[in-house]
């Protein structure tokens, strides 16, 4: 016999059923894979709060650095808990509480299971000094870094500190409880770091150095236990300038009787391509004039015409 030919509604009829089932079937399928998943991810959650429960307090501090602050240092500013476990610690908190502290630069924390705790610090270094006063409180002499971060230090040897020349003519400020960074000390640290590597014999004789001029003129001074002001041109090359000091220094020794009370390296060139670089004698009064020439041209801070000894005052905060 012939088979009955499906009508066209019993043919969608048909599709509709085989859709519906298969719906039903990858409905199922999905219930019961979020199911499998939710109780896997209970049973690790429970498992690691388990472990956590059984882990002993902190035992270790690991400090790795490329300064000077020790372990006695991380454990003072970490101040953790004496029986806190690692899961217990909030690191983004204590990454937040070092770097606090101005000398720290960066800091990476790491949970070394079961009880160690791993620190890594990049610090700043010191450039220069400034004597500052805070509210209630003694004038203190604080370090500045090459960015311009003023911060205490700790970790110092004392002779690096009284190495270090003072920081003079600028403002200091504070923002949320903290002093800001001193703005174009990054130049400033060229010249410092340049005298202090190439000419350490001319760096050993400079006291205070002056950011008074150089917003405005482009000009930093510097005070010497020889000279009164030396003046350097921020658009110009260091080391010429540099170069162009010792000679002229040189060149004052032959003239004991005329000591040097100014140089100003920033003038640069002239039009023609020579170096000129106007110096300031100081010139005795006629009692000085009748005594005899002294022996050298570079005077003490005891018969100087200024005291190249003397700390700038303190920056009131």
């Amino acid at each position: 016999m012939k088979p009955r030919a499906t009508s066209r509604g019993g043919r969608r009829r048909a599709v509709f059923s085989v859709i519906r089932t298969t719906v039903a079937v990858v409905t199922v399928a999905a219930l019961v894979a979020l199911g499998w998943l939710g109780y896997e991810a209970w049973r690790s959650e429970a498992q690691g709060l388990a472990k956590a429960a059984s882990l002993p307090p902190v035992q270790q501090i690991a400090l790795s650095t490329d300064g000077v602050l020790d372990d006695a240092w991380i454990r003072r500013a970490l101040a953790l808990p004496p029986r806190a476990t690692l899961m217990d610690l909030d690191l983004p908190q204590l990454q937040e509480r070092l770097l606090a502290d101005g000398q720290v630069r960066s800091v990476s924390l790491t949970r070394r299971f079961p009880a160690t705790l791993a620190v890594h610090l990049a610090e700043r270094s010191p450039v220069a000094r400034v004597m500052v006063q805070l509210p209630g409180e003694e004038p203190a002499a604080l370090l500045v870094a090459r960015d311009g971060v003023v911060y205490n230090g700790a970790g110092y040897d004392e002779a690096l500190r009284e190495s270090l020349v003072w920081l003079d003519g600028f403002r200091l400020s504070r923002q949320d409880g903290r002093i800001q960074p001193i703005p174009g000390m990054e130049i400033v640290a060229d010249l410092i770091d340049k005298a202090r590597n190439e000419a350490p014999h001319l760096y050993a004789t400079w006291r205070v150095v002056s950011l008074a001029r150089l917003q405005a003129d482009g000009e930093i001074e510097v005070r010497a236990a020889d000279v009164e002001r030396i003046r350097f041109g921020t658009n110009q090359d260091f080391f010429r300038q540099l170069a162009q000091l010792d000679v002229l220094l040189d060149v004052a020794q032959t003239r004991p009787d005329q000591p040097l009370r100014e140089i100003n390296l920033a003038v640069g060139r002239t039009t023609d391509g020579r170096v000129q670089v106007p110096v300031l004698l100081d010139v005795p009064g006629p009692s000085a004039a009748a005594s005899p020439p002294r022996a050298t041209a570079r005077p003490s801070a005891a018969n100087s015409f200024f005291n190249p000894q003397k700390k700038p005052s303190a920056r009131e905060l």
